[in-house]
């Protein structure tokens, strides 16, 4: 078996942030989002690539399984990390793709200090983790529209409706 597309993608925080650096000395406007992306969907999609839009260099903040299960409950996440970074690192939209082990993005966003911060427009501003970090630095933050019917959770309840039903 060959090495995965997008391998090269996946990086650690302090690989991420030495790129940061260099890519702002060269003018690159620095774009993070974050989630779970546990069963990637077209909601996820959309807004990787409206997040891909607002700069040069988009970096995914991916929760570590941990997280996601401190997060979203003991039966989730679906895929493992390692599953979820492989997919999320073959999209053309995402630059590279960090995973954390804390309940939010904090200590990320303040490592990588992006430009733009972006989420699903679900979350009001001032509940955004890492808002105030690039807000202080003269960065802006950006909600994208949410795809009606688009989420991992809704997801999950058709495939069990379906199962359901064919027993």
């Amino acid at each position: 078996m060959g090495i995965m597309a997008g391998a090269d993608k996946i990086r650690t925080l302090h690989e991420l942030a030495e790129i940061v650096h260099q890519q702002r000395a060269r003018g690159q406007r620095v774009v993070f989002t974050n989630g779970c992306f546990d069963l990637l969907h077209r909601g996820h999609t959309r807004l990787l690539q409206q997040a891909r839009e607002l700069g040069d260099l988009l970096i995914v903040g991916l929760n570590s399984d941990a997280s996601v299960q401190r997060v979203k409950g003991r039966f989730r996440p679906v895929l493992s990390q390692e599953e979820r970074a492989e997919v999320l690192s073959a999209l053309a939209a995402v630059d590279y793709v960090v995973i954390f082990e804390e309940a939010d993005p904090g200590p990320t966003i303040s490592a990588l200090q992006p430009d733009v911060l972006v989420k699903g427009a679900d979350w009001p501003k001032e509940a955004i983790v890492g808002r105030e970090t690039v807000e202080g630095r003269g960065g802006r933050v950006v909600t994208v529209p949410l795809v009606e019917g688009s989420s991992t959770t809704d997801l999950i309840q058709r495939i069990l409706a379906k199962a359901d039903q064919s027993e």
